[in-house]
């Protein structure tokens, strides 16, 4: 399938091109500030599919408002009607075509042209009243505030928060380009599209969150970023890091033993960490009442012990790294871990909470055999 998307630059169109690009069997036929006219009407006369992303919401003079938003949406479906063609065509308006601003008024108008369009044509048409978006790719101080804040706190750079109660509609550009896409292969019943889900957050929150996304990355905390709003918010602002900034530091704490390094620490789901001991270092010697702890050997081999605090029952384990074995500490058991090796032992540690360093639930014991 060819197909056509207009404003093709656009932050939105960046991100829809990605994904049609992955569908081999589409050809895409790319139309931005420097396409001629010829060449629009080529691509027209071409396309089986058209994405008109293409806009204008922050001109120089009002009037690029009805060159840029009704104008072209007008010379697209005209030309089109002139091939006697019916193709389908995605059109991306916005909320405030239920205004009366300039903006509003000529995004209006091109809905108009696209609905007109279709009823003299029967061609398909979809058209979206978009929110506020967000997401990869888009521009601080155009795009939305989003953009600007995570720009602005990704490099240390102030951000204004007037009004912290004011509320945001907002709509991540994936969830929108999966809605695109899902038109695209399935062709919905033509007419106004909804794209879910729009998330209402305030302006003092978003700015809340998006500077404790970089404060605390120095603490090695991370966010609950695994789902809905936050997952969302999270994934834009770490794509405005500069790539200089992709890596950090972590504190390593080394002692005869070996070395400890603490990775990440969650709000909910604990920590991870890795440590190293050099050969015949025993490691641990302790108990827990409530902690509990996954151990992975990532290189060498290692003794596993366990001794039950009250029957005394003992168990021992081998687990070396040729195959991946998680080996659980369970509270109320003393435990120990042995490089029994020729080589330094390398092992990753999950445990179920932060650890506290004042309220550290480790209570030093030896196993007695």
């Amino acid at each position: 399938m060819k197909i056509l998307i207009t404003g093709a630059d656009g932050f939105v169109a960046s991100n829809l091109r990605i994904h049609i690009s992955q569908n081999k069997n589409h050809e895409i036929l790319l139309h931005n500030k420097k396409t001629t006219e010829s060449e629009l009407y080529d691509f027209l006369g071409r396309a089986d599919f058209i994405f008109h992303l293409a806009g204008v919401n922050r001109p120089l003079s009002e009037n690029e408002f009805n060159i840029g938003n009704a104008d072209l949406t007008k010379q697209i479906v005209s030309h089109l009607e002139d091939l006697n063609k019916r193709t389908p065509i995605v059109f991306s308006s916005s909320i405030q075509a239920l205004l009366t601003n300039p903006y509003g008024i000529s995004k209006k108008q091109g809905e108009d042209f696209i609905l007109e369009y279709s009823k003299r044509t029967c061609a398909s048409v979809y058209i979206y009243r978009l929110p506020n978006l967000f997401g990869k790719f888009s521009k601080p101080n155009y795009n939305s505030v989003v953009a600007t804040f995570c720009y602005n706190v990704s490099r240390s750079l102030p951000i204004v928060v007037n009004d912290r109660d004011k509320e945001l509609n907002l709509c991540f550009v994936d969830d929108l380009v999966a809605s695109f896409l899902d038109v695209l292969e399935n062709k919905l019943v033509t007419g106004f599209v909804e794209v879910t889900p729009i998330y209402n957050v305030t302006l003092g929150t978003l700015a809340d969150l998006i500077t404790s996304f970089r404060d605390n990355r120095e603490k090695l905390l991370i966010e609950n970023v695994g789902q809905g709003f936050i997952r969302a918010l999270y994934s834009t602002y770490v794509s405005f890091l500069p790539i200089s900034s992709c890596s950090y530091s972590i504190p390593k704490y080394e002692d005869p033993r070996g070395s400890f390094v603490e990775m990440l620490k969650t709000k909910e789901s604990g920590q991870f960490s890795f440590f190293s001991a050099l050969p015949g270092v025993t490691r641990g010697r302790h108990y827990h009442h409530t902690k509990t702890e996954k151990f992975l050997i990532i290189r060498g081999k290692a003794l596993f012990r366990f001794q039950h605090l009250i029957t005394k029952e003992y168990y021992e384990l081998v687990v070396t790294d040729k195959e991946p074995t998680i080996v659980d500490t369970i509270p109320g058991w003393t435990h120990d871990i042995t490089n029994i090796g020729e080589n330094e032992l390398i092992v990753m540690l999950w445990a179920n909470e932060v650890f506290n360093r004042e309220l550290p639930d480790t209570i030093s014991a030896e196993i007695t055999k």
